[in-house]
C-alpha cells in the first residue's frame, strides 16, 4: 500500500486478529500437567476464580504479555467493613496457595527474575471502629503492607513497621510514589526523569518532588 496510514491500520487488523484466534489455546489451563495445576491448588480449573487467573498469569506472561492484573474474585469481600476476620480468612484461604503456586512456576521456569509481581491493595484497615455505632474498622492509609517479588528484589527482607496497634508506620514510611520508584527502576527506568505531557506541563509518575526507589528490597 502506499498509503502508511492504511498498512498501518491493516497491520493492526492482522495482529488484532491473531491475538483473538490464540485466545482459546491460551485460556485452556487443562492443557498443564496435573503436577503444575496442583500447585495453584482446586479451584484452578474454574474460570474466574483465583487460582485460575494466576495459572492465565503466568501462561499470558510466557506469551509474551508485558503486564498483567490479577483480581481476587469476589474482590467485595475484601471490603469487609463487619466481618472482617471472617470474610479476611475466607480470601486469604482462596489467594494463598495460587499465590505461592505462581512464584514457584515462574521461578521453575527461569521466568521470575525478568517477571516483577506486586501484590497490594489501596489501602489498610484500621484496628477500631470509628462509628457511634460501630460497624467494623474503617480504610487506614496511614500504615499497611504490599509486598513484591521476583524482578530483582530481594527475598525475604521486610522494611518498615507500624505502631503496636498497627494504626500508622512509624518506621522508615514509605509514600505510594516510592513504590512507584522502585517499579520503574526495576523497569530501568529512571523514576525522576521520566515524564509525559499532560495538561500543558511535563509531569513525572512520582510527583514533582520525584522520589528514591526503595533500595532496601532491590537485590
Amino acid at each position: 500500500f502506499n498509503d502508511p496510514a492504511i498498512a498501518t491500520r491493516i497491520a493492526q487488523y492482522e495482529l488484532a486478529f491473531r491475538m483473538q484466534m490464540s485466545v482459546p489455546e491460551l485460556i485452556d489451563v487443562k492443557s498443564e500437567p496435573q503436577h503444575i495445576r496442583d500447585m495453584y491448588g482446586p479451584d484452578v480449573a474454574a474460570p474466574g476464580r483465583y487460582a485460575y487467573n494466576c495459572l492465565l498469569a503466568r501462561r499470558l506472561a510466557e506469551r509474551g504479555a508485558r503486564f498483567i492484573q490479577v483480581y481476587p474474585t469476589p474482590y467485595g469481600q475484601w471490603d469487609s467493613h463487619k466481618k472482617l476476620k471472617t470474610l479476611h480468612a475466607q480470601m486469604s484461604e482462596k489467594v494463598d496457595k495460587p499465590i505461592a503456586g505462581l512464584i514457584k512456576d515462574l521461578k521453575q521456569r527461569g521466568m521470575l527474575e525478568e517477571t516483577l509481581v506486586i501484590w497490594g491493595g489501596e489501602f489498610g484497615r484500621q484496628t477500631t471502629a470509628e462509628y457511634a455505632k460501630p460497624t467494623g474498622p474503617d480504610h487506614n492509609a496511614l500504615g499497611f503492607t504490599m509486598w513484591m517479588a521476583g524482578g530483582g528484589i530481594k527475598g525475604g527482607t521486610s522494611v518498615g513497621e507500624t505502631d503496636e496497634l498497627g494504626s500508622a508506620a512509624v518506621d522508615k514510611p514509605f509514600h505510594v510514589k516510592h513504590l512507584h520508584a522502585t517499579v520503574l527502576n526495576q523497569l530501568g527506568l529512571n523514576p525522576n526523569t521520566l515524564s509525559y505531557f499532560h495538561g500543558g506541563l511535563d509531569q513525572k509518575l512520582v510527583g514533582p518532588e520525584g522520589a528514591r526507589p526503595i533500595y532496601e528490597i532491590i537485590a
